[in-house]
């Protein structure tokens, strides 16, 4: 699967960004292909689920994580976070500082879709 997909749950676009088990340099390409999707789609209609889980965070990251979550701001009308555990809750919650945005966090993908579609 792609690590950046539009898919469908219950009739409802979710765009599903997969940073899974990725280590710092495999983030960066990741998260230029998202902003031109994302970029693409009207204001306040994007939802996003995004899955950090083992992935691997240094300061680099975080910075691209600020400046990623700021760009998308106007796009985004909802967004859940699968896989924060330890140090990137830290890491969450700085960036929703920074970016002035809120994720929600969820255990498993399932929930986090039954969010989104909600919302």
């Amino acid at each position: 699967m792609a690590r950046i997909a539009f898919i469908k749950h219950n009739e409802t676009e979710i765009l599903h960004l997969d940073f899974s088990n990725c280590k710092p340099d495999d983030v960066f390409p990741i998260v230029e292909e998202a902003k031109k999707a994302i970029s693409t789609r009207p204001q306040n209609s994007v939802r996003t689920l995004t899955d950090v889980t083992n992935m691997r965070f240094d300061e680099r990251v975080s910075e691209k994580m600020k400046e990623f979550t700021v760009h998308n701001r106007p796009y985004v009308r909802a967004a859940a976070v699968v896989g924060v555990e330890g140090v990137k809750k830290i890491i969450l919650n700085a960036v929703m500082l920074f970016s002035k945005r809120k994720f929600h966090t969820f255990d498993d993908v399932a929930s986090a879709k039954n969010w989104l579609i909600a919302n």
